[in-house]
């Protein structure tokens, strides 16, 4: 499986998913201030499935009717970057 990882889900994730393996593209690390066109239309063009905790996302799929090949909302209850993952 291909991630592409939003700008404010952070690099945790993407390190997390890298050490199992899975290819990702973190734009925290590799893109810093795409928008979020910029990068939902990246995710379609190379087929990755995007990773955000971005509520924006969610209005370009389900009003704008966005082409897109899967989204993962994280939704935490405290989303300080350092909550998210632990290691």
């Amino acid at each position: 499986m291909r991630f592409l990882v939003d700008e404010c889900t952070g690099a945790k994730v993407a390190k997390w998913l890298r050490d199992a393996d899975y290819e990702v593209f973190s734009v925290f690390d590799e893109a810093r201030g795409m928008t979020d066109d910029e990068v939902l239309t990246k995710a379609f063009v190379e087929n990755w499935i995007l990773i955000t905790n971005d509520k924006d996302f969610g209005e370009m799929i389900f009003r704008e009717r966005r082409t897109h090949h899967g989204i993962i909302f994280m939704r935490l209850d405290d989303e300080r970057a350092a909550t998210r993952f632990r290691f």
